[in-house]
């Protein structure tokens, strides 16, 4: 018995797919949006303070740093500028806050990439914010200069690593500091502990306790980093204590919530004829409401409906000195658009 060849669709229906396709990337970036949304919200990192001038690169724009600016926190890479003389490096200094409730300070000439920052949803307890609100994952790299960290107490399940150019360092809270250089990193931990990783070599790592510091110095190509733990010098101490002074502050500036947000949606629609749907993809005006179109059926979907998600808001806290039944602003905060 002979068989029928598949039928194959005629020539114009791929055509005028592919032009709704080519609209569909064009005009409708709420799509992709609404495609891309995640299920949980994302983290956020909020902008308590800029002295001397710094940027953000979030992947896609390259921003300067602004007071009470908010940004998805996972990708940004956050550079604070250098000032044109070492007796100028006290006015230069950004911190911030990030939605599970650490505070940091960067110093002058810091460069500090947010590689990875995940965190599960929360409803947090606004009479404890001692303690992060939910399990979260950070993974973050200082290529240079100093930051200071001041954390909550970590939820079990929370990890939070900072890597340099020598080694990383595994917090688990609640006052460090870190700095970085191309030969040298510096760990002082003045509150809590940490395990301290020299290199890629070093598969021991080693704790560093309270009032104690770590020094990882490169080794020869070849040879593992050097890694020496002392008492923290006692000329050091109260230069560090003010920088994670200044991360503690700052997280006692702002607390997050979780709220619903409507974001656009796909519906299913129809079209009339092939026609409509090649003079959508070729009109941005009458293509607006479409965002896909299937040559097959001839239906098409709607984005005229909604949905709702979640997204973590920060909440400015109008003084960091009230007592635990605090009142908070309306929300002082500045729009970040895209963020």
């Amino acid at each position: 018995m002979k068989t029928s060849p598949p039928s194959t669709p005629p020539r114009r229906c791929q055509h005028v797919s592919s032009l709704v396709l080519a609209g569909m990337l064009s005009f409708s970036p709420t799509f992709l949006f609404a495609q891309g949304a995640r299920p949980n919200p994302a983290s956020k990192m909020y902008v308590t303070e800029v002295n001397g001038g710094a940027t953000i690169d979030t992947g896609e724009v390259i921003d300067d740093l602004t007071k009470r600016s908010v940004y998805n926190a996972q990708g940004t890479v956050v550079e604070t500028n250098k000032p044109e003389s070492p007796s100028d490096q006290a006015k230069y200094s950004s911190t911030m806050v990030y939605s599970n409730g650490t505070g940091a300070y960067f110093d002058a000439d810091t460069r500090v990439e947010v590689k990875r920052f995940m965190q599960e949803p929360f409803t947090p307890n606004r009479t404890d914010m001692d303690v992060e609100p939910s399990i979260s994952q950070t993974q973050a790299y200082v290529s240079r200069g100093l930051v200071g960290l001041c954390t909550s107490k970590l939820v079990a399940g929370s990890r939070m690593t900072y890597a340099t150019p020598q080694g990383s360092v595994n917090i688990r809270g609640r006052k460090l500091v870190i700095e970085a250089g191309d030969q040298m990193t510096k760990v002082s931990m003045l509150e809590g502990e940490s395990t301290i990783t020299a290199g890629a070599m070093d598969t021991g790592g080693h704790t560093l306790k309270v009032g104690e510091q770590a020094i990882i110095r490169r080794g020869a190509p070849g040879q593992p980093n050097q890694i020496e733990i002392r008492p923290i010098p006692q000329e050091e101490r109260a230069e560090l204590d003010d920088k994670v002074a200044m991360a503690c502050m700052a997280r006692k500036t702002v607390y997050f919530e979780v709220r619903e947000k409507k974001v656009d949606t796909l519906q299913p629609g129809s079209l009339a004829s092939l026609d409509d749907a090649a003079a959508g993809a070729t009109t941005g005006g009458a293509f607006s409401p479409v965002t896909a179109f299937d040559a097959t059926t001839g239906s098409g979907n709607n984005l005229n409906s909604s949905s709702t998600t979640r997204e973590i808001v920060p909440v400015q806290i109008i003084s960091p000195t009230l007592p635990v039944e605090f009142t908070v602003s309306t929300a002082s905060i500045t729009p970040t658009p895209g963020r």
